[in-house]
């Protein structure tokens, strides 16, 4: 074998590891950043429920109480609920529900919905989005109490045609060159009411029957 040859071959060898080594230290970082990203989630969410429903006003392990109830409150699917119940003294005092806003100005806005048996918002609280900082981004509730004007709503002190923002004839206000943001999170909030007031019997059996972990 040549001298030339052997020189290719190691080169081609030495080229193959550091491929090898690059290739496996991306693939590692790669799964930690996921799994931080996740942990982080994970521990928003969890602050949120204990926003929407404070510890004062339940008793159970909110975190590993879930339900599962009717589907229906995404359009187009049927696929079953996942949701929190809350409850003191054995009394169930609220759920909190998933909800997704699909036509945020950025994309899905991802929300919890907290509502009581009888159809009442407890709270409401953004998990993630991608609207825009300064404007949009103000639907956090870090960052104004924008949020807080659903709670003690209902579809029946606040009407079907009055959930949506005030410059479109609702209820609601919008924020200071950001309509499109607020107006998507009302009518997810509005459709959790709708679902909820559609499958209020299945509901409430659920909710008090329940005691399975998420």
């Amino acid at each position: 074998m040549s001298a030339v040859t052997q020189s290719i071959r190691r080169n081609a060898i030495g080229l193959g590891l550091f491929a090898v080594v690059t290739g496996g230290t991306i693939a590692l970082t790669q799964g930690l950043t996921q799994q931080r990203i996740a942990e982080q989630a994970a521990r928003a969410e969890a602050a949120a429920l204990f926003e929407i429903i404070p510890e004062s006003e339940h008793d159970n392990d909110l975190l590993n109480s879930t339900v599962t109830l009717p589907g229906g409150l995404r359009p187009h699917t049927e696929q079953p609920v996942s949701a929190w119940v809350a409850r003191q003294n054995g009394e169930v005092t609220g759920l909190i529900v998933p909800a997704v806003a699909p036509d945020g100005y950025s994309g899905e806005i991802h929300l919890l919905v907290g509502v009581d048996l009888s159809g009442t918002v407890l709270g409401v609280r953004v998990t993630s989005h991608r609207e825009t900082p300064g404007l949009g981004d103000r639907i956090e509730a870090r960052k104004s109490d924008w949020i807080e004007q659903f709670e003690g709503r209902s579809l029946s002190n606040t009407p079907p045609r009055e959930w949506n923002v005030k410059k479109n004839g609702g209820e609601f206000d919008q924020f200071t060159g950001a309509t499109i943001t607020p107006r998507a999170v009302t009518k997810a909030v509005k459709n959790v009411l709708t679902w909820h007031r559609k499958n209020r019997k299945a509901i409430r059996s659920a909710a008090e029957t329940a005691g399975g972990t998420r």
